[in-house]
């Protein structure tokens, strides 16, 4: 009797252990890196690892300069706190020159500016992306915007950059100048933004040399002093600091006319071939590449307050499925501003773009496949059922000028 007592008790402590273990699994699933830092790295090394790299994370509370429009309550799902949501986040390079990024851009003292702003979809039903980028030279209304030092700037016509920097200037912050920006989008899109972004020049390094470098083809030899950059033709693997020179060359030998629109056309193709290069290596699923990744693409980040790093897990975890053609980048539909031919105005075409975004329509007005759920609890897994993309003929694109996804190519290399 004593010997199934003693059975029944280690039984039901076991029973207990597992069960305690479970909730924990469960809980730290919706946080530390949603579920994937969970099965990669085991529960201790989980919790650690979400502590560290959300301490890397720098907020900005902005909700209280963005007008008194109610914002979306979150999700109660543990995975994706903004399950069934589109959800739209405005991303910024800053060229904030002070600093570890002063000792890559060169030092300058007349404060921070942005020349790189992508209004980024992701899909109700996470089965599409797509990044639109919007030309800084575009002549826009730009709002009046309600600073962090309690001041306000004036309503103006201008620049777009100009959003940014006028928050910056005169409010003395992120806050203040990511603030004007996500005011000026919504006033001149209607697309409703949830979240922002700003990344600087030391983050975009440690986000690529993290990755190993990112494989793209340079069609080629580029030359530009000023970007630091000299590459050969060829297919190449970019380093952090080729990959940020790259990304900023404006002049030069071979990297085009010099248009802040043709430099957009390189962006986009580095972000793609870094979004191949990610999907590729399986980051989710492998344990080191994913903390490296995580930990160098928060340490040179600043977001919203409202926007966690259990939020941007969550988003990416549930995306883990979706398919190359399904992830698309476009420069929003400009023409030469009649007024002063070095800047830009938006189209009529834009218009459509803008309310197609709004109401989460794919930007061509087709429906796209949505991937098939995993079955498997690992990140990146592939259920057995899950039927295979038809293969798609790739077509070229030129980058920065027309739509194109992962798909598609945008250069052409023969070495």
């Amino acid at each position: 009797m004593t010997v199934r007592h003693a059975t029944s008790a280690r039984a039901r402590t076991a029973r207990h252990s597992r069960a305690t273990t479970h909730r924990t699994r469960t809980a730290l699933r919706g946080t530390a890196i949603a579920a994937t830092a969970l099965l990669a790295f085991g529960v201790g090394t989980a919790a650690a690892t979400y502590t560290r790299i959300s301490g890397n994370v720098n907020h900005a509370d902005i909700s209280a300069l963005v007008g008194d429009e109610p914002r979306p309550t979150k999700s109660s799902n543990p995975e994706d706190p903004n399950a069934g949501k589109d959800v739209n986040i405005l991303l910024l390079g800053s060229d904030q020159r002070d600093g570890e990024n002063g000792e890559i851009g060169g030092d300058v003292t007349a404060g921070m500016r942005s020349d790189t702003t992508i209004v980024l979809h992701i899909s109700a039903d996470r089965s599409r992306v797509e990044a639109i980028s919007i030309p800084r030279d575009s002549m826009v209304e730009i709002p009046s915007c309600k600073l962090s030092n309690g001041k306000r700037t004036g309503a103006t016509f201008g620049m777009f950059n100009s959003a940014f920097a006028l928050g910056w200037d005169q409010g003395g912050d992120i806050a203040s100048a990511a603030g004007c920006t996500w005011r000026t989008v919504e006033k001149n899109t209607g697309v409703h933004i949830d979240h922002s972004v700003v990344v600087d020049f030391a983050g975009f390094e440690k986000m690529v040399n993290s990755l190993g470098g990112v494989p793209i083809c340079i069609p080629n030899e580029m030359i530009a002093k000023k970007a630091k950059l000299h590459l050969q033709a060829g297919n190449q693997t970019l380093n952090g600091k080729e990959a940020l020179g790259f990304a900023r060359a404006r002049t030069g030998t071979g990297v085009g006319d010099g248009s802040d629109t043709n430099r957009i056309g390189r962006q986009q193709q580095l972000i793609a071939a870094m979004v191949k290069a990610i999907l590729s290596k399986n980051v989710l699923t492998d344990a080191g590449q994913l903390l490296s990744l995580l930990g160098s693409a928060t340490s040179s980040v600043t977001t919203d307050s409202d926007f966690s790093l259990t939020d941007m897990a969550g988003l990416a975890y549930t995306m883990r499925d979706i398919r190359g053609g399904n992830i698309t980048f476009m420069t929003i539909p400009w023409g030469a501003y009649p007024a002063d031919h070095n800047r830009v105005q938006w189209t009529a075409e834009a218009a459509t773009v803008w309310d197609r975004l709004a109401k989460d329509k794919p930007l061509d007005g087709e429906s796209k496949p949505t991937p098939s759920k995993t079955s498997s609890a690992t990140p990146g897994a592939t259920s057995p059922s899950t039927p295979k993309a038809t293969p798609t003929p790739t077509e070229s694109k030129q980058a920065g000028r027309e739509a194109f996804n992962l798909d598609d190519s945008t250069a052409s290399c023969s070495a």
